[in-house]
């Protein structure tokens, strides 16, 4: 089976011993639970972390606004944005001062390069988010699906288990960063 929304909840529910659903729309509880939350479960986890297959970068239009205060300029945030991680300019990611205020970003730079967490196609979603997320959305419907409050806390432990190794998988998929401009290394030449 294809990795989509329906899928996820599909195995969530599997693991709560619910019937899978076949349509967000089919008018069972299970159906119900899981149109509702879903979306805002997968957007709280795809923010909870910086992970690679969720993360990009693309140059901010400006805006003809100006902020009311603190900085000159305002530049148009992604359609697709979840979560800054950094902004800078003239060629990097990083190094720019700003704010994110309603849909927009607020600098004093001329032009903007964000990196940021964006929400991809579920089809995106590498095996180990989708078992935190079948695992956190398992946890989240058991409550309103079974009102067993022991069994739900139980299933949010697990969860966290299976977040923590997503969590590493991901870390390991790529060169780890050297420390730049730290002072006491600086001292000792």
């Amino acid at each position: 089976m294809p990795i989509s929304a329906l899928a996820l909840c599909s195995r969530a529910l599997l693991r709560l011993g619910a019937q899978p659903i076949a349509s967000f729309t089919e008018g069972t509880a299970e159906a119900e639970i899981a149109a509702n939350l879903y979306p805002g479960i997968r957007d709280a986890l795809l923010s909870a972390h910086p992970w690679s297959f969720a993360s990009g970068q693309a140059d901010l239009p400006r805006l003809a606004d100006t902020p009311f205060a603190d900085f000159t300029r305002c530049f148009q945030l992604p359609p697709d944005f979840l979560r800054a991680l950094s902004a800078g300019s003239g060629g990097r990611g990083r190094g720019a001062t700003y704010r994110i205020h309603e849909d927009r970003l607020h600098a004093d730079a001329e032009a903007i390069t964000l990196t940021y967490v964006f929400r991809p196609d579920e089809s995106a979603f590498p095996a180990f988010f989708a078992a935190a997320l079948v695992a956190r959305l398992a946890a989240e419907f058991c409550l309103p699906l079974t009102e067993s409050v022991s069994r739900a806390e139980a299933l949010f432990r697990l969860a966290e288990q299976e977040l923590r190794a997503a969590r590493q998988a991901d870390s390991q998929q790529a060169t780890i960063r050297a420390i730049e401009g730290f002072p006491l290394v600086d001292i000792r030449g």
